[in-house]
């Protein structure tokens, strides 16, 4: 989760396609949205999410607990809760909820 934290700050797109497995999907369940792959690449690319006081709460070789606050360029900060499962060592889904911070 560090690495893939690292790669959105960084935009390292080239991280992220290791990272995130063929089959990802990202899961939103404030909004209901949900997004694949290369959705999410092109999202974390744009310079969208930019996260603060992130920190692992749990993690081992089948699902990771990660939270940040995070300010999107519109102005809007949530307080976000991720969930990550990981298959065949990579990243196969992501699930948040996110709580608006005013």
């Amino acid at each position: 989760m560090e690495k893939y934290t690292s790669a959105i700050k960084n935009k390292d797109e080239a991280i992220m396609n290791e990272l995130l497995h063929d089959d990802f999907k990202f899961i939103m369940h404030k909004s209901g949205n949900s997004l694949g792959k290369a959705d999410v690449i092109k999202w974390a690319m744009s310079g969208d999410i930019n996260q603060d006081k992130s920190r692992v709460i749990y993690e081992n070789d089948e699902i990771g607990v990660h939270h940040s606050f995070v300010t999107f360029n519109d102005g809007n900060v949530e307080a976000v809760m991720a969930v990550y499962k990981y298959k065949d060592g990579k990243i196969i889904s992501l699930e948040t909820g996110a709580t608006k911070i005013s």
